[in-house]
């Protein structure tokens, strides 16, 4: 592809900080009409969260989105990637690991930025998009 990370992501993302509550990320995620966010500690990146993860693990398991904090709940495998990776990494970690978003970064874990599925998707060859999709999709 020969295209860089930093040529599609998204630079400034819609960052949480670990210790604000879930109330407060729904909150931004809904104002800033994202379902991922990177959970930081100042600008280093402990986890990820999406509003499924919300949906999942707050509302359905009853839990006090007002008390309980993005630390809580995020996901801590985080699969990064950094900005000067081809697009064809994106692709292939996406497929790998079946997310659709990856949060880019410097020094192995300053948040610089997002890369989504659909970032890639309108650099990257239609035919090699729709094979990441459905690798990303399978259950």
């Amino acid at each position: 592809m020969g295209k860089k990370i930093s040529d599609a992501m998204a630079s400034n993302p819609c960052a949480i900080d670990a210790e604000k509550s879930v109330q407060y990320a729904a909150q931004m995620m809904r104002d800033e009409d994202v379902g991922f966010a990177p959970i930081v500690e100042e600008d280093r990146i402990i986890g990820t969260l999406t509003d499924r993860d919300i949906a999942v693990k707050v509302v359905a398991e009853g839990r006090d989105p007002q008390t309980t904090t993005a630390q809580d709940v995020a996901s801590k495998a985080v699969i990064t990637i950094q900005p000067d990776q081809d697009l064809d990494d994106a692709l292939q970690l996406m497929a790998q690991h079946q997310v659709r978003r990856i949060p880019v970064v410097e020094d192995g874990v300053r948040l610089v930025g997002v890369i989504a599925q659909a970032d890639v998707a309108r650099e990257a060859k239609p035919k090699k998009t729709g094979q990441v999709v459905e690798e990303i999709s399978q259950p």
